[in-house]
């Protein structure tokens, strides 16, 4: 069995340092969500010289657009959404002391090179696990852009929220290693 390492948010650059790809990691505290619609305002904001309504510096950000609550849930069925989409915008994020996103699918070689000068990870969450996920969500508030439906900013609070590194803060990547293990010679 793979060991499992427990992280706090928000997290420092010395915590994320520390983390290999294929590490497995449970995160407990204060996440972020964004997609595509919420990252585009954000890079927006920046680029008026505006202050951003959350502060990224030691967070962690998961490209979701969760499923309204059943009764008695914080968060229905939360399941990560693919990760490329907020490419153009994750270098500017992580300049900004973003320290990790978490998501599906590979990421570009500017968001690679990015994580590695600013010491960040990228965390996959399982796809299909929607509703194994949203378990470990205990609490959600909507921090802006309440307009995009789903695809607000929340604020998630997580106990043991499962997740994987895929790629590390030295550029590692899952996607890259992994596949070349199970190639017919």
């Amino acid at each position: 069995m793979e060991k499992v390492i427990r992280i706090k948010t928000p997290v420092t650059t010395e915590e994320v340092r520390k983390l290999k790809a294929k590490d497995n990691v449970l995160i407990t505290g204060v996440i972020y969500t964004g997609r595509d619609a919420a990252h585009k305002r954000l890079i927006e904001l920046i680029n008026r010289g505006k202050e951003l309504p959350v502060d990224l510096k030691g967070q962690l950000i998961y490209y979701v657009g969760p499923a309204p609550a059943k009764p008695g849930h914080a968060a229905g069925p939360a399941g990560p959404t693919t990760s490329y989409r907020m490419d153009p915008y994750a270098p500017e994020l992580l300049k900004l002391g973003l320290k990790g996103m978490i998501g599906k699918g590979k990421r570009s070689k500017e968001v690679i090179d990015t994580m590695k000068e600013h010491g960040a990870v990228y965390l996959g969450a399982i796809g299909g696990a929607a509703a194994l996920i949203s378990k470990s969500i205990k609490k959600v508030e909507i921090v802006c852009y309440e307009d995009l439906g789903a695809e607000a900013i929340h604020r998630f609070y997580v106990e043991d929220f499962p997740a994987i590194v895929v790629i590390d803060s030295n550029g590692n990547n899952l996607y890259e290693t992994e596949p070349q293990k199970y190639k017919i010679q």
